[in-house]
């Protein structure tokens, strides 16, 4: 495990960059042109920013990227 000492400042940054980053992966999920092995991976990265994300973003702000699953239920 790791420690991670940081400021207010560099919290809203990081928020920025991973929301910023799950923007670009959840627009190119929806990209049909794009294989489904690719799509994979992409959801498995989605899913290790969110859990980052989790870390430094307000429970509001972790709705709002919060996936759904195959039923249309919240995953998290």
């Amino acid at each position: 495990m790791f420690g991670l000492l940081i400021n207010d400042k560099e919290v809203k940054e990081m928020e920025y960059l991973i929301k910023r980053e799950m923007d670009e992966i959840l627009f190119d999920l929806r990209d049909d042109r794009i294989d489904h092995v690719v799509k994979r991976a992409m959801e498995e990265r989605y899913k290790i920013l969110f859990t980052l994300f989790k870390r430094v973003a307000s429970p509001a702000e972790c709705l709002k990227y919060m996936r759904k699953d195959n039923r249309g239920r919240k995953k998290g």
